[in-house]
């Protein structure tokens, strides 16, 4: 299997079953904000034309942890453009691809993207 079929596969052994929620409305948006308050909620803004936020996203997958402590949200940005714009509004964060938000109590408490996409810096701040 050559280097880029091994970072790339999408049925490789070595990566977790994350259990991804499709963002794909605002009114999910509004929910997430609503749920925050009882569980953090982690959005992972991701192009599906680029091999840096797929690189970024299976890296993610494979060294996730928390599945107890977050509700996860999957936003395809070039489906739902318009939902990443109200997320930079809402939490005037910038857009960012890759781009993760972790949500709690109605704010963003954490955000960052391409290769500060990381597991354990996520669980240093819940």
């Amino acid at each position: 299997m050559s280097f880029f079929s091994k970072i790339f596969n999408e049925n490789s052994s070595n990566v977790n079953q994350v259990n991804w929620i499709p963002l794909e409305t605002l009114e999910q948006l509004d929910k997430i904000i609503e749920d925050s308050f009882e569980k953090a909620a982690l959005i992972f803004k991701h192009s599906t034309r680029c091999s840096i936020s797929r690189f970024a996203l299976k890296r993610f997958e494979s060294e996730f942890n928390l599945e107890e402590k977050l509700s996860l949200y999957y936003l395809d940005l070039l489906n739902f453009r318009s939902i990443s714009n109200e997320i930079a509004v809402k939490f005037d964060v910038q857009h960012q691809s890759p781009q993760v938000l972790l949500i709690k109590e109605g704010k963003v408490i954490y955000h960052d993207s391409h290769d500060g996409i990381l597991v354990e810096e996520i669980a240093k701040v819940l």
